[in-house]
């Protein structure tokens, strides 16, 4: 049986504090299958609804202020891998559908992607790895991510 020889990977990336670990496991992939190696963020905005005191200015748009903070953390990551502005992804909508048709849309070979392995009700319900597995054309490599115990 031979083994697939990865030319592109899709690198998915929320960056939370447990990221760094699936970055690192892409950025391997991308050194030894010396493929081409692109970043995707989905910012998932849900609107709150909101009933307290809290005042917000009239003008104040979240999901864009979330498109824009996900713009910097990718500029970032981008230059601190190497990886070109056309291959750095920054996208609105559901998670997992949205990795999915990026990865359509890109041709990919490869998706990396963190799992949290929740169990139980969390597991039931379904997560964004779940979703990117059950649907993708092509290969996942879903990165265990321990997360830090509460303190």
């Amino acid at each position: 049986m031979a083994l697939t020889n990865y030319g592109h990977i899709l690198l998915a990336v929320d960056f939370s504090p447990e990221t760094g670990r699936v970055v690192e496991r892409g950025a391997q992939l991308k050194e030894r299958y010396g493929a081409r190696l692109s970043l995707v963020h989905v910012v998932e905005y849900m609107p709150m609804s909101y009933s307290g005191d809290l005042v917000l200015p009239e003008d104040f748009d979240l999901e864009r202020e979330l498109v824009e903070i996900a713009r910097k953390q990718m500029s970032d990551l981008g230059q601190q891998l190497g990886i070109p502005e056309a291959q750095r992804f920054v996208e609105v909508g559901v998670t997992g559908k949205t990795l999915l048709r990026v990865a359509q849309e890109q041709a990919v070979d490869l998706i990396v992607i963190g799992s949290h392995g929740r169990h139980g009700l969390a597991a039931l319900l379904g997560s964004t790895a779940r979703t990117v597995v059950n649907g993708a054309i092509c290969d996942v490599l879903a990165v265990r991510i321990h997360e830090a115990p509460p303190e």
